[in-house]
């Protein structure tokens, strides 16, 4: 078997050509764009794909570097926070206390019918445990933080089985969330409202700001790069408190703090919040992160997964899916946003919070904006979930 690792010029070079053929893909297939699936989602499965079959057929390993990825995720969070409003989140408190509790509700679940299909199939609680929050709605980064624990308590091959786990149901969720939108949407003839002017990306930036040139695009880079090195300090001060935060959600409050408070005592300052320059950096990051996710996924790694694990995967995305349109749906108000909320709780409940972004994206740019769906549901997945799934973790695999 020959390993081919390409550095990140390299890399991202080839996210571009994937996400291109992505947008090859959904022009020539209408059912993906009627289910608005994302640009990066078709292109990041096919290369994926692509990489299988030199795996199977030619016995070449394809490796890539991400360090450019992991900086395009805390650069699309950081423009997230300065395209936010203090009013919006005041505004929007009783629905992000709603989306929190259904929330660690669904974790809850997402653990019972883990745990209750593992008992079905005659294997460890535990595994069902590894199958649900440690991996779906805790990702690559839960599951592999507390494989050791799992194979304490039994779980054999817990590091393959979470990595497994959260890999597919990466796959799954950036598939889900458009269509479960798109049929919500349809049913109850929802669309946003025209008079929204805020939301993520080029097609909902304020239309006054036009001017992009380089003069543009520095000046908003700068900004961001300020909002983010004081993210970065604030991560070390919650750190030294015990609390690890990951940079990209420090520099997401930042800059809400920032872009609420910097235009208000210094009004004449040219800012780029709700910019065109900004919304072509947060499309650019986000759509360079999703697909550089997918394309690098080694499918090879889960092909030879047992089936028992599939099938706990499989009652784990048709759970999903019920909960998102029979329960959370109605809960937020059986609304446009709440179809927005539920193509992004797809996203995040079976994959990660860039997932769920790039769903939500998707449904906005096509039926309109939803401003408050890009700041409830960061705050949420990045925030809140990862110190409540611990203790759930920790509950769980002790029983």
């Amino acid at each position: 078997m020959d390993v081919v690792t390409l550095d990140n010029f390299v890399s991202f070079t080839l996210g571009i050509v994937v996400y291109f053929l992505g947008v090859a893909v959904n022009k020539r297939v209408p059912f993906l764009r009627f289910y608005n699936i994302p640009d990066a989602v078709s292109g990041g499965l096919l290369a994926a794909l692509a990489a299988l079959l030199l795996y199977g057929f030619a016995d070449i390993e394809l490796n890539y570097q991400l360090d450019v990825r992991d900086t395009l995720l805390v650069y699309f969070f950081t423009a997230i926070g300065l395209n936010a409003r203090l009013a919006d989140l005041f505004s929007g408190g009783r629905p992000l206390l709603i989306m929190l509790l259904l929330t660690l509700g669904y974790m809850v679940v997402q653990n019972i019918v883990g745990m209750s299909a593992a008992w079905a199939l005659e294997l460890p609680p535990a595994l069902g445990v590894l199958a649900g929050s440690a991996s779906l709605i805790g990702g690559h980064g839960t599951a592999i933080a507390w494989s050791p624990e799992f194979s304490e308590v039994g779980v054999k091959g817990a590091l393959e089985i979470g990595v497994a786990s959260a890999t597919i149901g990466l796959v799954i969720a950036s598939l889900i969330g458009g269509p479960i939108a798109q049929f919500l949407i349809s049913k109850h003839s929802l669309s946003g409202e025209s008079d929204e002017k805020s939301g993520i990306g080029v097609a909902f930036a304020n239309e006054a700001q036009t001017k992009i040139d380089h003069i543009s695009l520095m000046s908003t880079m700068l900004v961001l790069h300020l909002v983010i090195v004081v993210g970065w300090f604030v991560s070390q001060v919650v750190l030294a408190f015990g609390l690890k935060l990951p940079l990209f959600v420090c520099s997401l409050l930042v800059g809400i703090i920032m872009s609420n408070f910097v235009t208000r005592f210094f009004p004449k300052i040219e800012w780029p919040a709700r910019g065109r320059a900004l919304a072509v950096i947060s499309d650019f990051s986000l759509s360079m992160f999703l697909v550089m996710s997918l394309m690098s996924m080694q499918l090879w790694a889960i092909s030879g997964m047992a089936s028992s694990l599939l099938l706990i995967l499989l009652a784990q995305t048709v759970s999903a899916v019920l909960f998102i349109v029979f329960v959370l749906f109605n809960l937020m108000g059986r609304n446009y946003l709440a179809a927005v909320l539920s193509a992004g709780f797809g996203g995040f409940a079976l994959g990660a919070t860039p997932t769920a972004i790039a769903n939500m994206t998707a449904v906005t740019k096509s039926h309109g904006p939803a401003p408050m769906a890009f700041i409830i549901l960061p705050l949420i997945s990045a925030f809140f979930v990862d110190i409540s799934n611990s203790f759930l973790i920790r509950f769980a695999i002790s029983l």
